[in-house]
């Protein structure tokens, strides 16, 4: 049955240790637990503590723990707060999550990053719309950190029903906080190193109508980069969930909005770069007033992104059939930003000067017929001086005679754009799900079945702006001088699946299939040559899963499934895409595993294996020699052989005594490519091991928490020719909670230090390049609840 109206809890993670060492005792602390229980007198108070580490299904699963939030600050982005069950990798620029471009998740070889999205994230059990920086939109974009409720993990064969068609590598499901049943005011005020600041204020209205809550919500945040401090990182968040229980069920709605500006942090090249100076990310903090330089100024690199979505959802319960539908919409628009070190000459106008630099004349479509670098004061084009050689050395190595100021005449003016990728996407779905509990002979069976259908359009086009005066600033002339591209990518989905479960007693066996419909085209605003259609429906997608309860405390599972993901809209884009040598992503995942649950002690151990066929991966038009910004070069998705990945997971929850718990998680992992070019090679950008360890302590009204996580070597290429060195991060928090009387309810006082002890390290991997992991970093939050 469906579970209307419950709050769920969470579990937790992190460090190192000798593997074999490490798995010993795991499984001997899974099989002893009344050794454990002598040990330790655990009140109810502290079972409650305990989370189960998965949930009793076919394959493996986790969910984060109220530990995990706590060892990330309030202005975190919410996807931190996995980064310690399991399987889970989560890097950013920073601690605050306050960039998308930098921002990536892997789970067994599967990655969310700028080209790649394999993994699927819903919300309330909703799809996101894709996670891809153009127009997609990951978790944090849905709820702020304060109204997260639970999130659960399913690393690789995730619950038939998911909805989302990327989820090759397993699915991410962000809940978010059910109303109470007490009319409450809580407010939260944050304060960080970076200029980090938050206010968050949530109205509980306890129950407004007959079994109805609700509550609504403001926050705003900003911070700043941790290199320079130029950087403007600023979002507001508002929402609202509204509950209400009915005879048989309950209806629930959600509403967020979220508004957000950040200044990205660059990648750096290769391991010298990074030797040379672990702590900058080769982005200047001042307008320098030369063109060329001024490419890498910091707030010039920016993603602008609003995003509103909302759900109406009903439940209920008829005798042994019990059904959820919800109907939902997502509206997404923003702008990515860069400054290239010129204007684009678009219209031939003879010996008449260049209409680009003057307002108002705006050209539509066409194909560049040069660049201009520098101008007289006529506006005609001057050539550097015969013979010059530049002296520019940055950034990407410097740029040749054309950018240099001191190759051209004193009266020389230097010219530059501001571009701008503008997105927007509507989407708009239902989801609809059953559950038929009856009896096969003597034996309990469960019939599960539902659909998904969800219509989207995405918007995309480009548009050039002149710099007033780049001598000065980056300030541009609102009005384009070029719109380089205008197109929309309708995307139809329709996934269903059916599902039986038997408890034959000895075991539950479930068999299931799920097939999706994806349909995406690409509309030239322009040139109507230039459209595209692609079909990218999946075959029938087979799972099948075994549960098996050993004793009262341990069960055995194993689950197969076949997994898919639809080509993206994102592969359409390019002119010169060749979509017939794309296809579908595909995956078999396979879990075996053991989990004990018992009143002090929660254990898990699952062992899995993929493989993954026609891998997609995006050719980027950015490398060490600069940014390729009119995407004159070839660049584009192409399927890039296959990936068979294979390891094991473990996780152990201890209650040790009334004030004393303890957490651990290991992964190992071997991710190699199948391509016979780089067969054996180990998948660029995945850590082979991962170590949690956690030790959380609550005593009255105080509790403290100091979390440490091992990410091993990476390898920066395919070719597996640069490794890039793991590193060991530790989070750190401490804090009090206070009941009062009266008016004020309780005080809650938090110091949340990550990175502890400062180290240097390497976070997202791209192809021959990394993002730089972010520093230590301090925030105390107060919260009052009224």
């Amino acid at each position: 049955m469906f579970a209307p109206f419950i709050r769920n809890t969470h579990s937790q993670g992190n460090n190192m240790y000798n593997k074999k060492t490490y798995l010993a005792i795991l499984v001997a602390a899974t099989f002893s637990h009344q050794v454990y229980a002598e040990a330790a007198d655990a009140s109810e108070a502290n079972v409650e503590q305990i989370s189960i580490v998965g949930k009793s299904t076919a394959f493996a699963n986790s969910v984060a723990d109220e530990a995990m939030v706590n060892q990330q600050s309030n202005i975190s982005s919410v996807l931190a707060v996995i980064d310690n069950l399991p399987g889970v990798l989560i890097n950013e620029g920073d601690t605050f999550g306050a960039d998308d471009w930098s921002t990536s998740i892997s789970i067994r070889g599967f990655q969310v990053d700028l080209s790649q999205q394999q993994i699927g994230i819903t919300i309330d059990g909703i799809a996101n719309g894709n996670s891809n920086y153009g127009g997609g939109a990951k978790a944090n974009r849905y709820i702020d950190t304060e109204n997260l409720g639970t999130v659960e993990v399913s690393q690789g064969t995730a619950d038939i029903s998911s909805r989302s068609n990327e989820a090759l590598g397993g699915t991410l499901d962000f809940s978010t906080y059910d109303p109470t049943d007490t009319e409450q005011v809580v407010t939260s005020v944050s304060l960080g190193d970076f200029g980090a600041q938050k206010y968050f204020v949530r109205y509980e209205t306890g129950e407004i109508f007959k079994d109805t809550y609700a509550w609504v919500s403001v926050s705003s945040r900003e911070s700043s980069d941790w290199m320079d401090g130029v950087a403007e990182n600023q979002g507001d968040h508002m929402a609202a969930k509204v509950v209400s229980i009915t005879n048989n069920g309950q209806i629930s709605a959600y509403l967020a909005y979220d508004d957000v500006h950040e200044d990205n942090y660059q990648r750096i090249y290769g391991l010298e770069q990074y030797a040379q100076n672990p702590e900058w990310d080769q982005l200047t903090s001042d307008w320098s007033g030369i063109p060329y330089v001024d490419q890498a100024y910091r707030r010039g690199w920016s993603t602008l992104r609003e995003n509103l979505f909302g759900y109406l959802q009903g439940e209920w319960d008829f005798a042994a059939v019990s059904v959820k539908a919800n109907v939902y919409f997502h509206q997404n628009e923003g702008r990515g930003d860069w400054v290239p070190p010129y204007l684009v000459d678009v219209t031939d106008n003879g010996t008449e000067g260049h209409s680009e630099l003057i307002g108002g004349n705006t050209a539509l479509g066409g194909a560049a017929l040069g660049q201009i670098y520098f101008v007289d004061g006529s506006g005609s084009t001057l050539s550097p001086i015969a013979g010059c050689e530049s002296s520019l050395t940055f950034p990407y190595g410097g740029g040749g005679a054309q950018f240099d100021p001191a190759c051209h005449v004193d009266n020389a003016i230097p010219v530059g754009s501001y571009r701008h990728t503008h997105y927007q996407k509507d989407r708009y779905g239902f989801n609809a799900d059953f559950i038929w509990d009856t009896q096969i002979g003597d034996f309990n069976n469960t019939l599960r079945g539902g659909i998904w259908y969800e219509d989207y359009n995405r918007e995309e086009y480009r548009d050039w702006h002149k710099i007033i005066d780049s001598k000065t600033s980056f300030r541009f002339d609102h009005r384009p001088y070029w719109i380089q591209y205008d197109r929309e990518f309708p995307v139809e989905t329709l996934m269903y699946y059916l599902q039986n479960d038997i408890d034959l007693e000895f075991a539950t066996v479930s068999l299931g299939v799920k097939k999706f419909n994806v349909d995406v085209s690409k509309n030239d605003n322009f040139n109507a040559v230039n459209d595209l259609d692609v079909s990218s429906d999946s075959d029938a997608l087979l799972s099948f899963g075994v549960v098996a309860p050993v004793s009262d405390s341990v069960e055995l599972f194993a689950g197969y499934q076949e997994n898919f993901a639809a080509i993206k809209d994102a592969v359409l884009e390019r002119d010169d895409a060749d979509v017939s040598i794309v296809e579908p992503e595909t995956a078999e995942n396979m879990d075996f595993g053991l989990r004990y649950t018992g009143d002090s002690l929660n254990a898990s151990i699952t062992y899995y294996s993929i493989e993954f066929d026609n891998r997609i991966r995006f050719v980027s038009n950015e490398t060490v020699d600069g940014i390729d910004f009119l995407e004159s070069a070839a660049g584009g998705y192409i399927n890039d052989g296959g990936v068979e990945s294979s390891g094991i997971e473990a996780s152990l929850k201890y209650q040790m005594t009334d004030n004393w718990s303890f957490y651990t998680s290991f992964t190992s992992n071997d991710s190699e490519y199948t391509d016979a070019d780089i067969a054996g090679n180990t998948v660029l950008g995945s850590a082979e091991e991962l170590f949690v360890f956690s030790f959380d302590w609550a005593k009255d009204d105080y509790f403290a928490g100091l979390s440490t996580k091992h990410v091993g070597d990476r390898f920066l290429n395919q070719e597996n020719t640069v490794e890039v060195d793991g590193y060991t991060i530790s989070d750190l928090y401490i804090g009090t909670n206070v009941a009062l009387s009266g008016g004020v309810e309780n005080i809650d006082v938090r110091l949340t230090v990550n990175n502890l002890f400062d180290a240097n390290y390497l976070g997202t991997v791209a192809s021959n390049a990394a993002w730089l992991g972010a520093p230590r970093t301090a925030v105390i939050n107060v919260q009052v609840t009224f």
